[in-house]
């Protein structure tokens, strides 16, 4: 995969992030550009002659690497290495959009990095949505040579020492580059982890919400519900994107019978309209996730021959679409349990209770607490970021957009929105193959699931 800063989209982030990909890095003129011009920077330029946050108006000289040093701190848990790895492809990309000013030498090192499977061991806590600066210091400082990248077997962390060509068992050598002072603020000016996180959350979303459809039809056989809430003609009365175009899939995945009932539940009936909504805001979100993947979110922007201080680095566009996107997945997911619902009905299945084989048995009625748990997760989930802010480094940065914790809860939806897909998919099926004894039904959860994450 070629990057060259323009072209990034949430897939390529999801396949690299997962090693399904290589990268190389395509034309740097526009990185070698801004470089140039940073070193004929003179004045006040804000991190790179002078401190940064509050101490924005107090000159420094050489003062990057300190910065890095106490920057890269954060807490809880390593995040895992796809994510990391997403994260640094995000960033060389976006260092070949220009407007950095950083060294391009480092673009092929990073390069090396994503393509070896080492990561920086970066924490899960650290970052607002201004930017993530935790994150990206400790990558610095770990191009520097003075902390141990992580290997790539079971994401390990091989111990090293700061010394440079030190070895990575099965790595070859550790990527190290001399990263000037004053280019430690710009390298790390960047919102690169939160957009790893969401490009990944969008890829992996945008496969569960279409594997929604082929369940959904499932339960419409399963239920004999009718189709004619998914004709076109309701559908271009109200021309909502993504309700038609869900409505024309499952038209064509439903073979629709006589169906007895005048209207069916909302499960079935607006299900065109709430998974459609889903889709919109999936691809709203994926649309700005892209564009920022894609943008110099730099601060200050090296432009011409000018530095440009400003606020591209804010996060607001990502945080509000992807609190969106959650919300609507809360919204499709639940008319997914209220089908499951239906399915444990005798009155749209034709068959006792539950979907038992005898009178008195449970049969699958345990997948409805399966999924209202996993619901409940999702609804926890969905609570919005935008609502809140943060006021640091003494008054000087007084708004804070948290799309690191939208991106972040997004990545977790994925987790509890697969289950309660798959708890529909094992009942659909039962209804449709007919009833089975009382069994444990974890295996078919298992099996439900691996189908689901497979596209």
């Amino acid at each position: 995969m070629i990057l060259d800063g323009a072209g990034l989209s949430c897939g390529d982030v999801h396949a690299v992030g997962y090693g399904r990909a290589e990268v190389a890095v395509g034309p740097a003129g526009r990185a070698r550009a801004a470089w140039a011009a940073a070193r004929e920077l003179t004045g006040p330029v804000y991190g790179r002659a002078t401190g940064v946050g509050a101490n924005k108006d107090v000159a420094v000289e050489h003062g990057g690497h300190d910065l890095l040093r106490s920057h890269a701190c954060g807490a809880g848990p390593l995040v895992a290495p796809e994510r990391a790895r997403a994260m640094l492809a995000v960033r060389l990309n976006q260092l070949l959009a220009g407007g950095s000013g950083v060294d391009p030498a480092v673009l092929p090192v990073l390069a090396y990095a994503v393509n070896a499977g080492v990561t920086p061991p970066v924490r899960t806590y650290g970052a607002i949505g201004t930017g993530d600066l935790t994150a990206l210091a400790t990558t610095a400082l770990c191009l520097l040579g003075e902390l141990p990248w992580r290997g790539p077997e079971q994401g390990s962390e091989q111990e090293r020492g700061p010394e440079q060509g030190s070895e990575h068992s099965g790595a070859g050598a550790a990527p190290v580059f001399a990263l000037a002072p004053e280019d430690a603020l710009p390298f790390i000016s960047s919102g690169a982890a939160t957009l790893a996180d969401a490009a990944l959350a969008c890829h992996r979303l945008r496969e569960l919400l279409d594997a929604a459809l082929g369940v959904a039809a499932l339960s419409f056989a399963a239920a004999g519900a009718s189709a004619e809430p998914l004709a076109a003609a309701v559908q271009e009365a109200r021309p909502h994107p993504g309700q038609a175009a869900v409505a024309e899939r499952l038209r064509a995945l439903h073979a629709p019978g006589p169906s007895a009932r005048v209207q069916d539940p909302y499960g079935y009936r607006a299900f065109a309209q709430v998974h459609g909504a889903a889709v919109d805001a999936l691809d709203r979100a994926e649309r700005v996730v892209e564009t920022d993947l894609n943008a110099a979110t730099e601060n200050p922007l090296v432009s011409g021959s000018l530095a440009w201080h400003n606020g591209n680095f804010h996060s607001a566009p990502v945080a509000l679409a992807l609190d969106a996107l959650r919300a609507a997945l809360v919204q499709t997911a639940q008319l997914g349990a209220a089908r499951l619902a239906t399915l444990m009905d005798p009155a749209y299945t034709g068959g006792l209770p539950f979907l038992a084989d005898r009178p008195g048995a449970s049969g699958a009625m345990i997948l409805e607490y399966v999924a209202q748990d996993a619901l409940a997760e999702l609804r926890h989930l969905a609570g919005p970021v935008t609502t809140g802010t943060a006021v640091i480094s003494l008054g000087t940065e007084d708004h804070a957009g948290f799309a690191t914790q939208a991106a972040r809860q997004a990545l977790r939806c994925v987790e509890p929105y697969e289950i309660v897909l798959a708890c529909e998919r094992v009942a659909a099926t039962r209804a449709l193959n007919g009833p089975a004894p009382d069994r444990p039904l974890t295996g078919d959860l298992d099996a439900a699931l691996s189908a689901l994450r497979t596209p």
